[in-house]
């Protein structure tokens, strides 16, 4: 089977759209773009390209090992088997919705994810801010139920691409609200605009990647409002463009409060949700919505009480301690 990659072949694609988004904005919103934040983020994608190249062999390694132990075999010539393609990308894109999930949830992960949120800007240079550290965090794991069922590594390589390249797209304002049934399916801009919000309405929701449904299905969908506008990025924002820091703000910040608690809690600081503090000094993202809703009570019209919250919403930790800016 050929080598082949969706996300290098759609790279020119890329770089036409966002120059085009640019030029747009620059006469119909000329704030869509800073050119530091975008320097930054073009800096995240390459980063992110050499990363991959550098401990991609690690996961491939582990998926061509638990390949061997499948449960059902496609035959000599996997790739012809038709019906294997779009069944995959379906579980693909649910086990995204899942790692996605738990990015924001686990720590340890959010580390690596929060990258991706850190701009206080939403275009379509967003799309390419990737994180450099994904390796460290163990994701991989979970794709390996997708490699045990008998679906070969580079179909779910190639799969996972085609998703990543829908979801570029969708990190934009230029485009409003989709038909009501494209809405209704598929993951679009104003549901993903939703996903990058730190209003507290809208904290942590739409982890989908292709299809919104799993959103839908698992509680963690919330609806764009026309009536309250969207801030972008992190809770406490960066306020700096330093691409370093950028990087590994949320790294040092775990690293930090690791070494500084208590011997029982040094774990926890690893692996439950952004924001957690032994001692209650920092908030979650579901403390932060309890405070709004005890604020808005009854005005709060729409929210949805799903309690799948966390990390989008959580403070820098070294920030919050008057270290950073």
């Amino acid at each position: 089977m050929p080598d082949f990659s969706p996300t290098q072949y759609a790279v020119p694609f890329f770089v036409l759209a966002i120059l085009a988004e640019m030029a747009w904005s620059r006469f119909r919103a000329p704030d869509a773009y800073e050119p530091a934040d975008t320097l930054v983020s073009l800096c995240f994608g390459l980063g992110s390209t050499v990363a991959g190249a550098l401990f991609g062999g690690f996961a491939l390694y582990v998926f061509i090992a638990a390949y061997e132990y499948r449960l059902f075999d496609f035959g000599a010539e996997w790739w012809t088997v038709w019906w294997a393609w779009p069944l995959c990308f379906v579980l693909d894109d649910l086990k995204y919705y899942w790692v996605h999930r738990a990015g924001h949830r686990i720590r340890w992960m959010w580390a690596s994810h929060v990258n991706h949120h850190s701009s206080q800007h939403y275009n379509l240079s967003t799309a390419v801010r990737q994180s450099w550290t994904g390796s460290f965090t163990f994701g991989l794991l979970f794709a390996l139920p997708l490699v045990l069922i008998g679906f070969h590594p580079a179909m779910i390589a190639i799969v996972g691409g085609i998703n990543l390249v829908y979801q570029f797209w969708i990190h934009t304002e230029v485009i409003g609200r989709m038909p009501r049934w494209f809405e209704a399916v598929m993951n679009t801009p104003s549901h993903h605009r939703v996903h990058h919000a730190t209003n507290p309405r809208y904290l942590d929701r739409n982890y989908a990647g292709v299809f919104i449904i799993w959103d839908k299905l698992f509680g963690t969908f919330e609806a764009e409002r026309d009536d309250e506008r969207i801030r972008y990025g992190i809770v406490k924002q960066l306020g700096s463009f330093n691409l370093l820091w950028a990087v590994f703000h949320e790294w040092i910040g775990m690293l930090s409060d690791i070494w500084n608690a208590p011997w029982k809690h040094k774990l926890s600081y690893l692996l439950r949700a952004p924001g957690w503090t032994h001692d209650g000094s920092r908030e979650t993202s579901d403390m932060i919505r309890a405070r709004w809703l005890e604020r808005v009570g009854n005005n709060a019209g729409g929210y949805s009480t799903a309690s799948d919250t966390n990390s989008v919403a959580t403070r820098n930790p070294i920030a919050d301690n008057g270290e950073a800016a």
